[in-house]
């Protein structure tokens, strides 16, 4: 019998191998109290967290919580629907309301997950016979969207205008086009030219799907990310995210001003046959959204969270994903997996927590500590992490 588990032996045996050194396993962290957005109890340990995409803060703010519990004794824990038959509650109504107020569009839609977002929309909208072109270093979620749909898949080269305008220009002109971009890529926290890259995409026939799910919340005048602040919010179809994130809670969107986007309603698998998300969830999603609404200053903090973080590290002589802060990821390049996972563990013996990622879901098969910066993160905490970093790099050996 063939053993079907065989096809990932290799990664067993590179686990099994890392583990072999010594090395606490990076990937079954506990976090045994939450204590605040940017602090938990991990290992016994007081631990600033500096990976958890809580960008904004929210998931400690009082009115989210409260909006939370109230639900929970009004409506109960859970629909146990989905959302074409017992699952729509009025809740759901509102934070889809909540979502069209936030982008100043016609049409929302809500998911169980951001990843069912991307699987649903892109698997309904672009079929076999369709084309979707997108960027190489997109998110799993992106590529198993195009899987289920059956469509052809023309990858270009990350952040490449001119190879996404090759691309464009090789297929049939009468061929149904979609291309898929990020605001925000999360492995290096760059930032895509979506202005050039939605000036050809129109050029060519093509319409435009952008995940912002690494820039909501922070990024653009109001939050609504990288396409609000590069002036091209208006050109794109749809756009994806998360409320996993900024918004500080679980679950997926789209939105559109597409007129025929009520349709998918009925005919998007993971909408349809997905039990919906619990009231209490939709209820802390749509108090943290309007929150947002007027979250200019912590946009700034966070900002300036970032341009401090980014700058320290470079100074202390770690190689960094970006040449400057994009946006409040920061990618801590490393020599290799073992030397990573040596790091990972000795800034967690040193009270930080950060995200170790490995490939393939790294582009160029890098290995690097993510860190994403939180609003709620203090000048002193930025300060703190730095020291830490400076510590934790010298005896491993990563700076001198």
């Amino acid at each position: 019998m063939t053993d079907l588990f065989s096809k990932f032996d290799p990664l067993i045996q590179q686990r099994e191998t890392l583990l072999a050194t010594g090395v606490t396993d990076p990937y079954n962290l506990v976090m045994e109290k939450v204590i605040s957005p940017t602090v938990a109890i991990c290992n016994g340990r007081e631990t600033i967290l500096l990976g958890t995409y809580n960008y904004m803060g929210m998931t400690f703010d009082e009115d989210v919580i409260a909006a939370g519990k109230d639900a929970l004794d009004k409506f109960g824990s859970g629909t146990t629907g989905s959302r074409v038959l017992n699952g729509t509650y009025q809740g759901h109504k509102e934070c889809e309301e909540a979502l069209k107020e936030f982008y100043a569009m016609d049409h929302a839609m809500v998911f169980s997950t951001g990843y069912q977002a991307n699987l649903g929309i892109i698997s309904t909208i672009a079929g076999k016979g369709d084309y979707v072109i997108l960027d190489i270093d997109s998110h799993a979620s992106i590529y198993d969207g195009c899987a289920m749909g059956n469509a052809e898949i023309v990858a270009f080269r990350h952040n490449d205008v001119e190879a996404l305008e090759k691309r464009l220009k090789r297929l049939p002109p009468e061929a149904g086009k979609l291309v898929v971009l990020e605001g925000v890529y999360s492995m290096l926290g760059d930032v895509a030219p979506l202005k050039e890259m939605i000036r050809v995409s129109k050029e060519n026939g093509a319409m435009i799907l952008v995940d912002e799910a690494h820039s909501m919340g922070f990024i653009g005048e109001n939050g609504r990310g990288v396409a609000e602040a590069q002036g091209v919010i208006d050109d794109v179809d749809f756009i994806i995210g998360t409320f996993s994130k900024s918004v500080g809670t679980v679950g997926g969107f789209c939105v559109s001003n597409h007129p025929k986007f009520e349709i998918l309603r009925l005919v998007c698998r993971p909408y349809v046959f997905t039990a919906s998300l619990p009231p209490s969830v939709v209820a802390t999603a749509a108090t943290s959204i309007r929150k947002l609404m007027h979250g200019s200053n912590k946009r700034a903090h966070l900002w300036e969270n970032s341009k401090v973080l980014h700058k320290g590290l470079r100074d202390l002589g770690f190689q960094l994903g970006t040449d400057e802060a994009q946006s409040a990821i920061i990618a801590v390049i490393m020599p290799d997996l073992e030397k990573g996972a040596m790091m990972w563990e000795a800034l967690l013996e040193e009270g930080l927590y950060v995200n170790l990622a490995r490939p393939p879901a790294t582009p160029a098969g890098m290995t690097l500590l993510r860190c994403s910066l939180c609003a709620e993160h203090s000048s002193e905490q930025v300060g703190e992490i730095l020291g830490r970093f400076e510590r934790a790099g010298k005896r491993i050996g990563i700076i001198g």
